[in-house]
């Protein structure tokens, strides 16, 4: 539920205007503790300006002249950093994170109608799940560097591809497939999480912005003109004013991955739990003290049964902090959680499922 590829749009659509090449560098595999892992994409234009980070920086530099020559050749590469031990020190890059990491560069541009940018950037206006692969290493009809989209149309190899990505699709993690002996690193696109706000007043503010911030998408729904306003939220945040109990018939409430109750306002709020209680949103947070949740479960009778596992209320992590960006950070975090499969606690010194995470293989032969 991370998403990656709208942080690199702007770099693409402004290169693609100007009708200058540029790369995609896609982290394929990792050992050890890295910052980044398979899937992690990266854009770098001609100029050596870049979208999205693979490391914390260090390794940057490096890939810009990497991705100068590959702009140049049209050639695609793999670059390996080893970060761990004399290799560090001997790229002088002193990270000393104990772990390695392979980069697959490819050059995007008119010549290859743009790809993989085209067919992601489509299917993120639509929110239509898909993946794409990315040929790393030669084999049969497939040249290293091609980029497969999943829809049918080529050959069987490719349309045999083209089926393995579409299954691909709704899945979170890359994957390495193989056909007639070429190596193809295949990335999902990661849909941003959609939130629905219920209640827009000044403290929805805070919380549009960093749900945003992190490329979320953000519905705020209130009854009141004056907090119903699309100018006091974020471009591109969905404003809707209508009733409470209008909610299901005004928002398709299948859609959203997590919603806030937060207009406080009693009869609204009891409003729009019930409408919650009957919906599939998997996090449903609620403003307020232990308290006020209290009476207003008790004002849904049964219906609060639906929400027994799925309310966080109240809403947000123990951060401290009593300002509405502080609750605002509280509750991104929570959610953020939530959506990853983890109780927002302090990292494990043996997490090894963070540090040794990686792809798999799937053969297609």
């Amino acid at each position: 539920m991370e998403a990656l590829l709208p942080p690199l749009l702007p770099l693409y659509q402004r290169e693609r205007a100007a009708g200058r090449a540029f790369v995609l560098a896609a982290v394929v595999h990792t050992r050890g503790s890295t910052y980044r892992k398979p899937g992690a994409l990266m854009a770098i234009a001609g100029d050596g300006s870049y979208a999205g980070l693979l490391s914390g920086g260090c390794l940057e530099g490096d890939l810009q002249e990497h991705a100068s020559r590959v702009i140049e050749s049209g050639a695609p590469c793999t670059v390996t950093y080893d970060t761990g031990g004399a290799d560090d020190l001997i790229w002088g890059l002193g990270v000393g994170c104990e772990g390695a990491m392979q980069i697959l560069l490819l050059r995007v541009g008119p010549e290859n109608g743009w790809q993989p940018f085209e067919h992601l950037a489509a299917a993120l206006d639509a929110y239509t799940p898909t993946a794409v692969g990315l040929v790393s290493e030669a084999g049969g009809p497939f040249h290293a560097g091609q980029v497969l989209l999943a829809a049918p149309g080529g050959g069987p190899a490719e349309n045999a591809v083209a089926g393995q990505l579409g299954r691909l699709a709704r899945s979170e993690r890359p994957s390495w497939l193989e056909s007639e002996g070429a190596r193809i690193f295949a990335v999902p696109l990661a849909l941003p999480p959609r939130l629905l706000l219920l209640g827009g007043g000044p403290d929805a503010v805070p919380l549009a912005e960093l749900a945003q911030r992190l490329a979320w998408r953000v519905s705020v729904y209130d009854h009141r003109p004056a907090y119903a306003r699309a100018d006091a939220f974020p471009p591109g945040t969905h404003v809707v004013l209508a009733r409470p109990e209008e909610l299901a018939h005004e928002l398709d409430l299948s859609r959203f991955e997590a919603a806030v109750v937060m207009s406080h306002h009693l009869p609204s709020d009891s409003s729009y739990l019930r409408a919650l209680a009957a919906s599939s949103i998997g996090y449903v947070g609620l403003l307020g003290p232990a308290m006020r949740r209290q009476r207003l479960l008790g004002e849904l009778g049964a219906a609060a049964q639906s929400l027994h596992s799925r309310l966080h209320a109240p809403v947000g992590l123990d951060l401290g902090g009593r300002a509405p960006e502080s609750i605002a950070l509280s509750i991104v975090a929570e959610i953020h959680a939530h959506l990853h499969h983890r109780d927002g606690g302090p990292f494990a010194e043996n997490d090894t499922e963070r540090v040794n995470s990686d792809s798999y293989t799937t053969s297609l032969t």
